[in-house]
């Protein structure tokens, strides 16, 4: 995430192209097989659930977000078919959701929130129990008891007119309508707006898409394109998430876009979308498209090889007031014509790509972990630039009073209304300056290579990257991190 977010938040066409992407997952080892011991083999059963079988939990034990995600199972795949009408702005959905359970299930609980309303609901084909309870759960009670270990596949059909979160102190986030489309904008709490998801950063699944739209319209999603087939008035699109993802950085993009394709100068395939509105003269989307490929060559530099199989970018007009890291091509709300993304805000949502997509917190407290690194990218990537170095910048932001709001919440548990203060982001790097300064410049470049390597497509905590810092240095960095991470107020030099 980006400066500039308002709030707190501080800097039936279909269904054949989703049976074409599902083949070649399988074919990659990407889908979750279907399993023998399935469903519907629970032997010794009453009333379809044997004894001993439990429902799988609510929510994943975030304590800033208590419903969100749901226990019991482990999510491989979701294979999306959409369809989108930007003059109505309903959107028909299908979502084929393919997981395994971790504990004998007697029913599971999905998220799913707003009007959208279903119109099936099948578990391995078989049609399954449901009710919609409190704000997002969709419990599903299949025909028979899922084994512990078991593959399965829960698929839901449904359509409306989704609705987005505006959340009091987090801004917006979910299915965003825009003047010619629609963007899904999902951090933190918006992915289960516009699809039934297992919405907790700790259960990463591959993704595949295929949305409709009408002809005069793109659609576009993270990851890589597979083509696309129109039929009549109306054009399918298909995307593919090889790499494990997040559901708070799945995005669909769809609009009228100017793309250009191509590669990065190292080689990696890079994608740009830029809305005709906010091309002029100075706002070129050659400009936005190379530059987003020479910073993610040179961020390949220091963080290590792209941790994903495309790069790029789409810039629209989507009036929430942040830009975001969705996995593979971010998403930046541009309001002005003539005004591409600056190199800074490029670097940070680009850095993300390693810090906060790859390697991802296990829990909203650790957020830091995210936008700390991205900002210290930013300082790095004014460094290289011949502007202000990481140091100027540094000694700048701790300059301010110690009233300041930047020094208000705990860096490492900032509350749930403060996951995006700037603390989190300006204190988060110039925690990591500190960790520089201590350590000495080879390690800590070193640390920078290193942890998204090592952690690559998982999840953590502040106390694994402390742990991570001190065996790499040998040194004992806990006083630092009870000063600049654990504790309120200005730290002292």
């Amino acid at each position: 995430m980006a400066s500039g977010r308002t709030l707190t938040r501080a800097t039936g066409t279909a269904v054949t192209a989703v049976t074409a992407v599902t083949a070649t997952f399988v074919a990659t080892g990407l889908v979750i097989p279907a399993s023998a011991a399935s469903a519907g083999d629970a032997a010794g059963t009453t009333g379809g659930v044997p004894s001993g079988f439990t429902p799988g939990a609510p929510g994943t034990g975030d304590p800033y977000f208590p419903d969100m995600g749901n226990g019991g199972y482990d999510v491989g795949h979701y294979d999306l078919a959409l369809s989108y009408d930007p003059a109505s702005k309903k959107l028909t959905g299908t979502a084929r959701i393919s997981a395994r359970a971790t504990q004998d299930l007697s029913r599971f609980d999905l998220d799913f929130q707003g009007p959208l309303t279903i119109s099936k609901l099948t578990v391995d084909d078989r049609p399954a129990a449901f009710t919609r309870t409190g704000a997002q759960e969709l419990v599903i009670t299949p025909a028979h008891g899922v084994r512990k270990g078991a593959f399965f596949t829960t698929t839901v059909s449904y359509a409306g007119v989704p609705e987005k979160v505006d959340d009091p102190a987090l801004g917006i986030s979910g299915w965003v309508a825009t003047d010619d489309g629609a963007v899904g904008l999902n951090q933190p709490i918006g992915a289960a707006t516009w699809y039934p998801v297992n919405d907790t950063p700790r259960d990463k699944a591959t993704y595949s898409y295929a949305i409709s739209v009408p002809n005069n319209v793109t659609a576009l999603a993270g990851g890589e394109p597979l083509g696309k087939r129109t039929h009549g008035d109306t054009t399918t699109y298909r995307w593919a998430m090889r790499q494990p993802m997040s559901s708070e950085l799945a995005m669909v993009a769809i609009g009228k876009y100017t793309v250009t394709p191509g590669r990065t100068p190292s080689g990696i395939p890079n994608i740009t979308a830029i809305d005709p509105q906010l091309v002029t003269t100075s706002s070129q989307p050659a400009d936005f498209h190379g530059q987003t490929g020479d910073i993610t060559d040179w961020e390949q530099t220091l963080f290590g090889r792209y941790p994903f199989t495309s790069t790029g970018g789409i810039a629209d007009k989507a009036n929430v007031g942040y830009s975001l890291e969705t996995q593979g091509r971010p998403v930046y709300d541009r309001r002005n014509p003539g005004v591409n993304p600056s190199g800074g805000l490029l670097a940070h949502e680009l850095a993300h790509q390693w810090y906060g997509d790859s390697v991802t917190p296990a829990f909203w407290k650790d957020i830091w972990l995210n936008e700390g690194f991205a900002t210290y990218a930013e300082w790095l990537y004014s460094e290289k630039t011949g502007a202000k170095t990481a140091q100027q910048l540094f000694d700048e932001t701790y300059a301010q009073s110690p009233d300041a709001e930047v020094w208000k919440p705990v860096m490492a548990d900032p509350g749930r209304d403060n996951i995006f203060h700037e603390t989190v982001y300006d204190r988060g790097a110039m925690t990591l300056h500190m960790v520089r300064k201590a350590i000495g410049d080879k390690d800590f470049f070193a640390l920078l290579e290193r942890w998204p390597t090592e952690h690559r497509y998982g999840n953590v905590t502040t106390a694994d990257f402390i742990a991570f810092a001190e065996r790499l240095s040998g040194k004992d960095l806990s006083p630092l991190f009870t000063a600049w991470a654990f504790t309120a107020g200005k730290p002292s030099l």
